[in-house]
């Protein structure tokens, strides 16, 4: 399992409007700052995004790799699915991949693509056989 990500972006704070509404539809709406002087030596600011408390999605400025990476976001449901994507493009994603099932992987696999403002690519899936 994975707790945290940490992801290089080339203008702070478009990603952090970005991501604000993007990932709102998901319940991903606790926002949290950390100031690297806190940390140990050359730690970065950071830009955290969470829900209930715990910050697992983490942004920093730095060089960007764009299709370097790509992160799939749990949704509740193909609606939180479909409302997450339109966010995203509605905040200035481009498409790559609108919601659908993915029958490549399995039939009960509902997501969405999107590439972030620095190309990263981004996927708001629901697999209902996973809780």
């Amino acid at each position: 399992m994975l707790d945290h990500i940490f992801l290089s972006v080339s203008n702070i704070d478009c990603s952090v409007e970005f991501y604000r509404k993007a990932l709102a539809p998901l319940g991903i709406t606790d926002r949290l700052d950390y100031d690297g002087r806190d940390g140990p030596p050359g730690h970065p600011d950071l830009k955290g995004f969470g829900a209930n408390g715990r910050m697992v999605f983490w942004l920093k400025q730095g060089s960007v790799e764009g299709r370097a990476v790509h992160v799939g976001f749990v949704a509740s449901g193909s609606a939180a699915v479909d409302a997450a994507y339109a966010a995203a493009m509605a905040a200035g994603a481009t498409d790559n991949g609108p919601p659908g099932a993915r029958l490549h992987y399995d039939p009960r696999y509902y997501a969405a693509n999107v590439l972030d403002p620095d190309g990263y690519s981004l996927e708001f899936v629901h697999k209902s056989w996973q809780r």
